[in-house]
Parts: structure tokens; sequence; C-alpha cells
């Protein structure tokens, strides 16, 4: 006879669970400036976040949103790595295929690197102490020698690279957005050793890593994530996400996966197993927020967006309000508190 009163208390037990680890905007901050945006990349060491802004990266700091300064000389930025052992930052600059090597305390310009057509992600591998590009266009990654600043090899990927990551055991893994698959590359040969397919995600973009259970989160243009084990090569799992995703983010210390999407909100994709996910929430975000990124040291997400005016006619997008560019922190509620 007890039974409904067990259920009832352990069914409101988890909703106050639910209710007070919830995320939200806890900041937001006017950063200004013209263009549109692209990746953003925390850099939790220094409590800054490396923004890319079509013509420049903007530096800015974690906790307050002063900006610290830029790297300039960009021409279509896109991505940010960090290569903290050598003091040298990389940023894709993509209409004219080449990468910027900057100084990561005076943020002054040191060198540029030919790449290739349509240099895109970026990511630094510690393991193999090398940069990686993901060169859309040209289906390849350009691997570059950080303390150098000269590019190794173009490395072909058989499809167009989207973002990627490492693995930190010697592995990078990078989403083939045309062709909707995983690629595996050995960073130190560098060599593809092989793929899978994230069916049935279409068009993935973003990822996010799980390196205590193998698992890999697949953001997808086709409306879901997809989890797959890398040491499988396989799709465990498939969750719905926001429209227009181009970020992602994985909390080890929560268990939670993020997909940012474009059409306003941030999916909250909880780990129940290895093999099985839910979406715990979805918080509402500004339009156009689609780029993240997550510093796991304070467990706080950092999206961007701005006002947009109206839509011109045959245009595609709506032009971005000038000194309307804005940072937004969302944690969770508990933690915020």
């Amino acid at each position: 006879m007890r039974k409904p009163t067990l259920i009832l208390v352990a069914t409101l037990a988890a909703l106050a669970a639910q209710s007070s680890s919830s995320y939200r905007v806890t900041h937001t901050y006017l950063l200004g400036g013209d263009g549109s945006w692209d990746y953003v990349v925390p850099d939790p060491p220094h409590h800054r976040l490396f923004v890319a802004r079509q013509n420049r990266v903007m530096v800015v700091d974690e906790d307050s949103g002063k900006l610290l300064g830029e790297v300039t000389g960009i021409q279509g930025a896109h991505g940010t790595a960090v290569a903290e052992s050598t003091g040298h930052g990389f940023a894709t600059s993509g209409n004219d295929q080449s990468v910027v090597m900057f100084d990561l305390k005076t943020f002054q310009t040191l060198g540029r690197i030919p790449a290739a057509e349509d240099a895109d992600a970026v990511l630094f591998d510690p393991p193999s102490n090398r940069v990686f590009t993901m060169n859309g266009d040209a289906h390849s990654s350009t691997v570059i020698d950080p303390q150098t600043g000269k590019a190794i090899l173009n490395l072909p990927l058989g499809g167009k690279p989207e973002y990627g990551v490492s693995a930190g055991d010697g592995k990078v893994y990078a989403n083939l957005t045309d062709i909707s698959d995983v690629v595996e590359i050995d960073a130190a040969k560098p060599a593809v050793l092989r793929r899978w397919s994230t069916a049935p995600c279409k068009q993935p973009v973003s990822m996010a890593i799980d390196t205590a259970h193998h698992r890999l989160f697949s953001g997808c243009r086709s409306g879901v994530m997809a989890i797959s084990d890398y040491q499988s090569g396989k799709v465990v799992a498939t969750v719905p996400i926001g429209k227009g995703v181009d970020g992602a983010g994985f909390d080890a210390s929560t268990g939670n996966a993020f997909a940012s999407n474009a059409d306003g909100t941030l999916t909250v994709i909880h780990q129940d197993t290895p093999d099985q996910y839910h979406v715990a929430e979805t918080v509402q975000t500004p339009e156009g927020s689609r780029n993240m990124g997550l510093d796991p040291t304070n467990h706080r997400i950092y999206v961007v967006s701005a006002k947009f005016g109206e839509l011109p006619a045959g245009a595609r997008r709506r032009p971005v309000l000038p000194g309307t560019f804005s940072l937004l922190v969302i944690e969770r509620a508990s933690a915020s508190q």
C-alpha cells in the first residue's frame, strides 16, 4: 500500500534535482564590433576565450567579458588552436587558405602558414605536439609543427571536414560533413586509420569527446546528435537537438553533453550510461547562438550572438546590426547561486 507514496517521493526528488541543476544565462557582456563570427575557443589556464570575428580573433576575459586584445590580419576567421607548450596560437584564415601563428601573450602575428582551400576548424594534439587544420573544400587537414610554424603535409581525408577533437591518446577525430562520416587520424604518422558512418545522423558538424568512456558527440544539421563509440567505430545512440547546430561540448563532471543551435536553443543531453542518453532540458538563447565553448574547469558554457536587421531582398541571411555582438555565460543554477 505504500508503493504509490514511495514512487511519488522518488519522482518529486528527481524533479527537484533536475530543477536545481537547470542551466540559465547568468551574464551577458556586450563586446560590439562589426562582422560575423565563428568558433568560440576557451583557454582555461588563462581564463580567456578566443572568438573568431571575420577578419580577426577577439581575446576575451572569461570572468569580466573584457576585451584583452585581438589577433589581426585574418581573412575569413574560423577556428583557433592553443599550443601552450610552445607559447603559440594558430588561427585559420579561410579566405586566403592560410593559418596565422601568433604569440599567446602579446597576440602579435608571428607568421603565416600555407594551408588549403576553406581552412576552417583547427586543433592542437598534445601527444604528437602537432596542429591539425580542417580544410573543408580541400577535403584535407594541414599538419603543422607548432614550434617552427612550418607545415608538415596536407593529409587527404576523403571528405569535407568540419570540427575535430584530440583524444589525448595519439588519435584525432573529425566529422566529414558531406558524406556523414567520422574519420580517425593517427596524429604521429600522420595518416587516416579508419572511418565510420554517423547514420542516421546527416551532416555532422560540431564535435565533443568523452575520453573516459571513449565516446564522440557529433552535432548534426539533420537535427540529432550522434554518439559514437570510437573504439568500436560505431554509433551507439542518437538524441534530438535544435536546428542549425554548430557547437558541441561535454562536461565530464556532470555527464552532460551540449549542442548550441542557430534557432536560439542550447540542447542539454545527459549521459545515463555510455550507450544511453536523454534530453535533460532545452535552454533558450538568442537567435544565432550556434557556436559555443565549454570551460571544463569552471563548467561554464560560453555562446555568442548579436541582433539582426531585416532580410534584404535576395539575401540568404539577415545583416548583423553593428555594435550588438555579445557574449553570454550559461551556468547551472545550483553552480551560479
